[in-house]
């Protein structure tokens, strides 16, 4: 009974210091993994001392981690893959093995072990998928090309995670050789995923067919449980990781019609599990140990930053990016990941690897990533500088050699206030698109920012097929000219008959004559006003928020509905 009393006050200093810290974090703007690790830092035996012992949710803070990998696995669809593979496949894989490569040699130079070196090598190789996404998504550039080609190497590491996961307990396996290791590694993943796929195609698709049929939220949840949590320790038995089977899982998961539900339901399992996870690790930090090494510290943090930026960008430029984008990609995954935590964690808990080298990288690490947000700052002014110096416009590249790896993305013909705001919406959720416009200043101004705008005019065909119109998935219009915008309609219709388009009118008489060239969904600037103040003046007058969207989607209805048709048709 007295156990159970210690457990309980251990879970209640975790949930409050987490409750009180990370909220503090996100005010800042900062990263909610910086506040777990401070959350546990600050309960932890270096300050607080308020708990000691993490042996009682050190198996709760594991599954965080398997969640996470269930989860990544769950956003890998073969369709999202193939679209990027080429950065992914390619430069992802030799960003990871070069730097891993070059971190795991210096370590073994440095006078670690085999095991060691390779651990480290792996650990540092990796960047902070938390800090890297949320800057993107925060100022909408993940449909920038820096953007996709920084997500494309975060994906390849977080599949690498999988791979080293699975290689740590047949390392810590006693007299086996390295390189049977390496083959009992790769032979048990690809084994295992064999028998993933013909269990996800065979087994369950008609489980969840089933258990979706009872209508039930607690048994959906309930199954999703059961199977990964089941899956991760029937690989555990095999000498895998719980976390590899987890991943499995949720590839398999990820081509299914369950894939959005599964991911609401296992979310706040994950985000709670995963605090646990880093506030164990910041309980973990020897801040005594850093304080007498803070020399070494500040050059390991040097040489992890440097090193990245170096390897990174050289790859950039061999995969043909210009010198800015090459740089600013470099510098925004620069930094260490939490993923070193993980690495690092489990190799020290399997003997792996020495307890002090692993307080000095987690130092380290963690540096690295307080400082991302400076490193993005100076990316974007490097590669302001770099392109503006390449070409007088700060076009260092045409637009079809520097999109070709682009599909499925949205045309913006016009970047003023409204283009802007629509491409920094797509940009938010991760859509691709390309911006064409005629005033000089503003591209160059909004390129700086990062954004995939151009100097051209929309109306040209042949600047309309360079940026990719017959693979583009819709073509916005927003120029407010009225003539030139019905001329590139005309155009458009006639030569890429199968893309949507969307088009701003400036009134109901200019919308009228766009609908009549091809249009498939028009805007009028003065009918949205209309429709804004007119839903302000509901909200004044006590009118429901409920009452209110009704209104205004009764009267977008008849203008927008017959998009939907259009998308949606050419989309199945």
């Amino acid at each position: 009974m007295h156990d159970n009393a210690d457990i309980l006050v251990t879970m209640l200093i975790f949930l409050a210091a987490a409750v009180v810290l990370v909220p503090l974090f996100k005010w800042l703007k900062a990263s909610t993994v910086l506040g777990y690790l401070a959350a546990g830092l600050l309960i932890g035996p270096e300050v607080l001392g308020l708990v000691r012992d993490t042996t009682n949710i050190s198996t709760l803070a594991h599954l965080g981690v398997v969640f996470l990998l269930f989860t990544l696995g769950l956003e890998l669809s073969f369709e999202r893959l193939r679209s990027i593979r080429s950065y992914v496949f390619g430069l992802g894989s030799l960003q990871v093995g070069l730097t891993g490569a070059i971190f795991g040699f210096m370590a073994w130079y440095g006078g670690m072990s085999v095991n060691a070196s390779i651990i480290v090598g792996g650990a540092l190789a990796f960047s902070s998928t938390a800090f890297v996404m949320q800057l993107l998504q925060e100022r909408g550039e993940l449909g920038t090309k820096p953007g996709r080609i920084s997500f494309s190497v975060l994906l390849l590491q977080d599949i690498a995670v999988v791979f080293f996961l699975a290689l740590l307990p047949i390392m810590a396996q006693d007299e086996i050789e390295l390189n049977a290791a390496l083959l009992q590694a790769v032979g048990s993943g690809v084994f295992a995923l064999i028998a993933i796929m013909v269990a996800g195609r065979f087994v369950l698709r008609p489980i969840y067919r089933m258990i979706a049929s009872t209508r039930s939220q607690e048994i959906f949840v309930a199954t999703t449980l059961l199977i990964v949590l089941g899956v991760g320790l029937i690989m555990e038995h095999v000498g895998l990781s719980m976390a590899l089977g987890a991943f499995l899982c949720g590839l398999m998961l990820a081509e299914t019609e369950y894939r959005h539900q599964i991911d609401a339901d296992i979310h706040p399992f994950k985000g709670l599990l995963m605090g646990l996870f880093f506030m164990t690790v910041g309980m973990s930090i020897d801040i005594a140990a850093m304080r007498a090494e803070w020399l070494l510290l500040i050059q390991l943090v040097f040489v992890l930053v440097s090193v990245k930026v170096a390897i990174i960008t050289t790859l950039g430029l061999v995969y043909k990016l210009s010198y800015g984008v090459a740089l600013r990609v470099g510098l925004i995954l620069a930094q260490g990941g939490e993923f070193a935590f993980v690495l690092l964690g489990q190799g020290l808990n399997l003997g792996l690897i020495d307890g002090p080298m692993v307080q000095l990288i987690f130092g380290a690490v963690l540096i690295s990533m307080v400082f991302t947000p400076l490193l993005f700052h100076i990316g974007e002014l490097a590669q302001t500088y770099l392109d503006q110096a390449d070409s007088p416009d700060g076009m260092s590249q045409t637009i079809h050699d520097e999109i070709s790896d682009v599909e499925k993305h949205v045309i913006i013909a016009g970047f003023g206030r409204v283009g802007q705001s629509v491409a920094k919406m797509l940009g938010s959720v991760n859509i691709p698109y390309i911006a064409l416009d005629l005033d000089l200043n503003r591209v160059n101004q909004c390129r700086a920012k990062g954004m995939t705008v151009y100097y051209g005019d929309a109306s040209r065909l042949q600047l309309l097929t360079d940026a990719g119109a017959n693979r583009a998935r819709a073509i916005i219009i927003t120029i407010d000219q009225p003539a030139i915008a019905n001329r590139i309609i005309r155009e458009l219709r006639e030569n890429f008959k199968n893309v949507p388009l969307l088009v701003r009118a400036r009134d109901r008489r200019h919308a009228s004559s766009l609908e009549v060239d091809g249009a498939h969904a028009v805007v009028p600037d003065t009918a949205e006003s209309s429709l804004q103040l007119g839903s302000l003046l509901m909200k004044s007058l006590g009118v429901s928020q409920d009452e209110t969207s009704r209104v205004l989607n009764d009267f977008r209805r008849e203008n927008y509905a017959k998009l939907d048709d259009v998308i949606l048709g050419r989309e199945r």
